[in-house]
């Protein structure tokens, strides 16, 4: 081969320097065309010698641009950074091709030109780039695919040339399919001319962040938020966009928010003062009430010139109090919680003083020793301290007992006042170890122990002591002092002396009726319920106390009969004769009214239990005697003992109420134990009351009719409803087999309501059908009249039916009468507003009093129908029968005869002016339709 000349090795450098600067063909790879095709490799051809016999040149035309590559290579001037960007081929590609053009250099070398290590080496370092730009491109995309947000690289037109896996997925696409798009796709609310604008306002390594929305594959939309950039590539201008989904953000946000929302509104609505404070005591935030409190305004208080110490603070004493010395920050100062402290602040807002009680309690950080803020919490008691300033002056003024200690003198100087409580000379000089003198040796060492603290450290001191004055007579004085210190050195003590006997003693009387039952001096129910449960604890397995109830035989009676007082008198001799039989055995304690409870602590066996209640029945075998007179009042007991009989307190007391509930069932004055027949009849009694319970609810209930006639004419005037049960379980249940336990447990209220209820809507069918004068008699319990609820369901059933208030008759017991005498005359007094009429039922057997009859608004009475059993054969009977008329005539009130069954019986009544009755001789108690019809039968009847 020719060797190249000079000219030629020049021009051959000269076409492979752009190989160096990776520039050949314009941007274009070798061996690919305009399309970006690569071409089939072809080897350098050696150009025909020249005539002049001059050196050979070799073509290579994978140097020179094509008359096309040239066309594009012109265009691609023109054409904008994004289209050049798109035909540019990649690293990988331009040095691919370089190597292949260097191979076909190094081929068509010659000994002439003696290139070929130099191509070698370009080889080399070229392979070695391409090495390099692949690891690049591998760290490139891991390092993309890494970032956690969507990534994706736009050129001008805004179109999608590169994304990471974050993208793909944050949008819903695949990469290619991402790479198709542009971002008007990802967010089409975008301005047309939105890129222009980016172009135009953007500058490289110029972060821009913007919140929108962007829209996945599927068409929903979810925020973003947008950090883009704008970077160079070789001669490309990029934009970088990291979209970062805001959506739990936003979520997040806005539950602070509301939360937030939540806590000011709560701390607004509390009305104690709330101020926030950070370590230096800088004002964080305050509530409502503490702006209220202050004068201040939130916004005023945490602002950097707000000024706290032109404040003036003092001490609940009075004392000055240094602005590092109010509660907050205290603890701050400490870390410790600095709880209710009493202090006054003059506010130059207001121009005037108010005293606050402040708690300040320090917060603290996870760890840390030092609170980085402090919350403090205040009141307003300035009204509460202006009392306390006014009744130490009222004190004072009162001179209650003034005095004064002189250090320097060693002299004590009394008030008028306390020589009189120590019954000493006023001219007389009193030193302190005679005032001591006055106290017991215990007392006198803590009032000197107080005089030297406030002497040394300023201490005041408040002490209740005993003393005995100079003539022996006792009392309680209470001693407050504190130092005078004008000069900041304490000079003396001064302070009061109150008598404060009748305060001590009233106190004593209130720990000793807490458990004394006040008439008999017993030990009361509490004291009772107290030492029972104590003995049961330190009770043996099968031994311990035995439990006495002791009830007086018809007390009641002999109470209404003679008065209270009488009644008083003659449970204190009771209670009396009791101790004296029972001596130290046991434990005597008035339970309630009439009733009386003996303990014995250790019951050894049941003998001793029996044997004491045989004692006790037999003491009261002899009569009391009272204003001259004796009477008779004897005891029922009843007898459970632990643990056979109960296990608790409940238990025993309820089984020894039981077993005397038996003995009196059994003729009074007697005793009796509790036995396993006593047990069932508690199973029952529990029983009743558990389907009572429910009976209402399962329509249990019927009411009967029992005609209340005239005598003269025996038309039906009235009716009286009287309540049936059928339960499932129990069967048909006479109203006294059930009404005490509905009263017991409370029930007879609601079923006592439906009553009055039902016998209205009976009473305005009746009317309606004829029986336009019928009245009706409705049974009502004493519980009814204890909730106060009994006017309002009168009333209520009475306008439900349009029925007026004189067409309901009330009937009561006289249990009623003894309850609560204020509350049931108001309730007396309502009923009677409306209209209604109110009957004493079973007038006589009961709590009879005629001092009810004048006071409460009854309008009639109905004689039982006890007493008419034995009219008019029974003189006793006929007497008290007689009686009762004439006292009810006398008083202007109605009579209604109960059990009249006899034509003896009406004509005993007739003859003595009563003129209504009821009983079997005119009807039983009849259903609605049986009523109805005998009552319209009976409208014009004449016997």
């Amino acid at each position: 081969m020719h060797r190249p000349s000079t000219r030629t090795r020049w021009r051959t450098a000269a076409r492979l320097r752009p190989i160096r600067r990776g520039r050949a063909s314009a941007g274009k790879p070798c061996g690919a065309n305009a399309g970006g095709r690569t071409v089939g490799r072809r080897q350098p051809e050696a150009s025909p010698a020249p005539a002049d016999g001059g050196a050979v040149t070799i073509r290579e035309p994978i140097f020179r641009a094509s008359t096309s590559e040239a066309e594009m290579l012109a265009t691609s001037t023109s054409d904008s950074d994004s289209e050049r960007s798109a035909i540019r081929p990649s690293l990988r590609a331009g040095c691919a091709d370089a190597i292949e053009c260097l191979n076909l250099a190094l081929a068509a070398s010659t000994a002439a030109l003696p290139v070929g290590p130099a191509i070698r080496k370009a080889i080399t370092c070229v392979e070695a780039m391409l090495g390099n730009a692949e690891s690049l491109e591998s760290r490139f995309r891991s390092l993309l695919d890494a970032v956690p947000d969507a990534v994706t690289v736009h050129d001008r037109q805004g179109r999608i040339i590169n994304a990471n896996r974050t993208a793909a997925e944050a949008y819903g696409y695949d990469l290619q399919q991402l790479k198709q798009l542009t971002v008007f796709d990802l967010n089409p609310s975008l301005q047309a001319d939105r890129m222009e604008e980016v172009w135009r306002t953007f500058r490289p390594g110029q972060t821009v962040i913007v919140t929108t929305q962007n829209q996945h594959a599927d068409g929903h939309a979810f925020p973003v938020e947008v950090h883009s950039n704008m970077f160079v590539d070789g001669d490309t201008s990029l934009i970088v966009a990291v979209a970062r989904d805001i959506s739990l953000r936003r979520q997040t946000e806005a539950a602070i928010q509301a939360s937030e929302l939540r806590y000011r509104q709560l701390f607004d609505a509390i009305d104690q003062g709330i101020i926030v404070q950070d370590a230096q005591g800088r004002v964080l935030s305050a509530n409502a009430a503490a702006e209220r409190m202050l004068g201040l305004s939130e916004s005023r208080l945490v602002r950097s010139d707000f000024e706290p110490k032109a404040w003036r603070f003092a001490r609940g004493n009075g004392q000055p109090m240094a602005h590092s010395d109010l509660p907050p920050f205290c603890a701050l100062r400490t870390g410790q919680v600095v709880d209710s402290t009493l202090v006054g602040a003059y506010s130059p807002i207001k121009h005037a003083y108010s005293w606050f009680s402040m708690t300040a309690m320090p917060q603290f950080h996870a760890g840390d020793l030092r609170p980085f803020q402090v919350i403090t919490l205040f009141s307003d008691v300035t009204l509460l301290k202006r009392q306390s300033l006014l009744f130490d002056e009222v004190q004072q003024l009162a001179a209650i007992g003034g005095w004064e200690y002189d250090f320097a003198r060693d002299r004590l100087y009394w008030s008028n006042e306390l020589y009189r409580l120590h019954a000493v000379d006023p001219a007389t000089a009193i030193s302190l170890d005679r005032s001591l003198g006055f106290l017991s040796v215990g007392d006198g060492h803590r009032l000197r122990t107080a005089l030297d603290q406030a002497c040394a450290a300023g201490t005041p001191f408040d002490l209740e002591v005993a003393m005995h004055n100079a003539v022996g007579q006792r009392y309680w004085l209470r001693i407050v002092g504190h130092a005078q210190s004008p000069l900041g050195n304490t000079s003396a003590i001064i302070g009061v002396m109150q008598d404060i006997t009748a305060r001590k003693q009233f106190e004593e009387n209130l720990k000793r009726r807490a458990l004394t039952d006040p008439l008999t001096g017993l030990c009361n129910r509490e004291a009772l319920v107290r030492q029972l449960g104590l003995a049961i604890d330190a009770a043996n397995a099968d031994q311990g106390p035995a439990l006495l109830h002791v009830d007086l035989d018809r007390f009641k009676v002999i109470n209404d009969l003679l008065g209270h007082a009488a009644g008083d008198a003659l449970l204190i001799a009771a209670a009396q004769r009791l101790c004296a039989v029972v001596a130290d055995a046991a434990l005597v304690s008035r339970f309630e009214g009439d009733e009386f409870m003996v303990l014995l602590t250790d019951a050894a066996d049941a003998q001793q239990s029996s044997t004491l209640a045989a004692a006790i029945t037999q003491a009261f075998s002899a009569p009391f005697a009272h204003d001259g007179e004796e009477f008779g009042l004897t005891a029922s007991i009843g007898i459970a003992r632990y643990p056979e009989d109960g296990a608790s307190v409940q238990q025993l007391v309820h089984h020894a109420d039981a077993a005397m509930i038996d003995a009196k069932r059994r003729g009074r004055n007697n005793w009796q134990q509790f036995t396993p027949l006593l047990a069932q009849q508690l199973t029952d009694r529990l029983l009743i009351e558990t389907q009572l319970r429910r009976a209402l609810d399962n329509h249990e209930f019927t009411l009967h009719f029992q005609p209340q006639v005239e005598l003269t004419s025996g038309r039906v005037l009235s009716a009286e409803a009287l309540l049936r049960w059928h339960n499932r379980i129990l069967g048909p249940m006479m109203p006294d087999l059930f009404i005490g336990h509905a009263e017991n447990t409370g029930d007879i209220v609601r079923i006592g309501a439906w009553v009055i209820h039902e016998s209205c809507r009976h009473l305005r069918q009746w009317r309606d059908q004829g029986l336009s004068q019928l009245r009706i008699a409705v049974n009502v319990s004493y519980r009814q009249f204890l909730g106060g609820e009994l006017p309002a369901t009168v009333a209520a059933a009475l306008q439900a039916f349009d029925l007026p208030g004189d067409a309901l008759e009330l009937e009561m017991t006289e249990r009623v009468l003894i309850e609560d005498v204020p509350d049931t005359l108001e309730v007396f007094n309502t009923l009677r507003a409306i209209g209604v009429s109110l009957v004493i039922d079973d007038f006589g057997e009961g709590y009879s009093a005629l001092n009810y009859l004048r006071r409460l608004p009854f309008s009639g009475i109905k004689i039982s129908h006890n007493f008419m059993h034995g009219i008019p054969t029974v003189r006793t009977d006929t007497a008290i029968c007689e009686a009762i008329i004439r006292i009810a005539q006398s008083l202007g009130l109605s009579v209604i005869a109960e059990g009249v069954e006899t034509e003896l019986q009406r004509n005993f009544l007739l003859r003595q002016g009563t003129t209504f009755g009821q009983g079997f001789l005119f009807a039983r108690a009849l259903p609605a339709e049986d009523f109805f019809a005998f009552a319209l039968e009976r409208q014009s009847w004449r016997p």
